[in-house]
């Protein structure tokens, strides 16, 4: 297969990078302290700007900023994937996905256009989990930028609230 990604000089990308067979790889706090680890690792070689991320139980979702005259995203991603992989060894009871691997071969990038699109997919990043029934509340996910949103004075501590599932739930 010949994928043709689309590369921009210091270019803002959205992510969705996930786990081998969708296992969630990423269940503990020790396998997540893992992966920001190996995040920390490259960043210091190769930096970029973490401009959102979520991290949930078998995929996560960020949005990177690249240095000027930087494109090269697919290395970060390589040395961030080999990273975890190796520090995992060490985390007892990790999942493993199919032949022993932890992640899907690829990842998915979307080039940002304009700052509507990235507001669109941070809201989309930061609403992840309650997507996907994980909690009820965005400030309930411990693995996400959304925390640093609210600290910033970005987002309020309120935001993306489903009511549905706080039925049942006790309400803050």
């Amino acid at each position: 297969m010949n994928y043709r990604r689309n590369r921009v000089q210091g270019g803002t990308y959205f992510f969705t990078v996930g786990t081998a067979n969708r296992t969630p790889v990423f269940s503990s706090p020790a396998a997540v302290a893992c992966l920001r680890s190996s995040f920390r690792s490259v960043m210091r070689r190769y930096p970029f700007s973490m401009d959102a991320m979520v991290v949930l139980p078998d995929h996560l979702h960020s949005i990177w900023t690249l240095p000027e005259g930087d494109n090269d995203f697919s290395r970060r991603w390589r040395l961030i994937k080999t990273g975890f992989t190796k520090g995992a060894k060490d985390i007892p009871g990790l999942p493993m996905g199919v032949n022993g691997s932890l992640w899907q071969k690829r990842f998915w990038e979307h080039t940002i256009r304009d700052g509507q699109d990235f507001e669109r997919h941070v809201d989309y990043i930061h609403f992840n989990p309650v997507k996907h029934g994980y909690v009820a509340r965005a400030s309930d996910w411990p693995y996400s930028s959304f925390h640093r949103y609210v600290r910033e004075g970005v987002l309020p501590r309120d935001w993306a609230v489903d009511e549905e599932l706080l039925v049942g739930v006790g309400r803050e």
